[in-house]
Parts: structure tokens; sequence; C-alpha cells
């Protein structure tokens, strides 16, 4: 049988957290360039990473990147949601 094959984009993209819970996160957009015409207050929402609570995308990586382990189901309750 053929090795696995890790699909190297993806590996740049996505990572899992350490710890138990070993959700996906992934950076946020806009870390390019044109930083100079950012706001304080975006460049620091920009440099957090995001948790990807979309099941479909989870799969999605799950299926490219075999490597990767388990993936918790986080779902964001919807109290969290309300004070981000």
């Amino acid at each position: 049988m053929p090795k696995l094959k890790t699909h190297k984009a993806t590996a740049k993209r996505f990572r899992r957290t350490k710890g138990g819970k070993g959700k996906l996160v992934r950076s946020r957009l806009g870390r390019g360039h044109f930083r100079r015409n950012k706001s304080k207050r975006a460049k620091r929402k920009i440099s957090r990473l995001k948790v990807v609570d979309s099941k479909g995308l989870r799969n999605r990586v799950r299926n490219l990147m075999p490597n990767l382990g388990r993936l918790s189901t986080h779902k964001r309750k919807d109290s969290d949601a309300e004070t981000k």
C-alpha cells in the first residue's frame, strides 16, 4: 500500500492546537501587505489565530492531511459568540 501524502499547501495554512482539545486553527486574511494603512486594532485582530468551526472544512483538511491526527468537534456556544 502506498504512503499517505500530506497536501503541502494545506499543511502551510492549517495546524492543530496543542493540548487536549486539538482544535483546527488557521491564520486570518490580510497579513500580506498594506499594513501601514490598517489601524492598530485591525492589525492586532489579524495577528490572532481563528478556530475553524465549519464541519465540512474540518473534514476536507482531515482528508488532505491524514497525519494530522484526530480533530475535536469544537463548537462555539452562542454566549461565546455574543461576547466576541
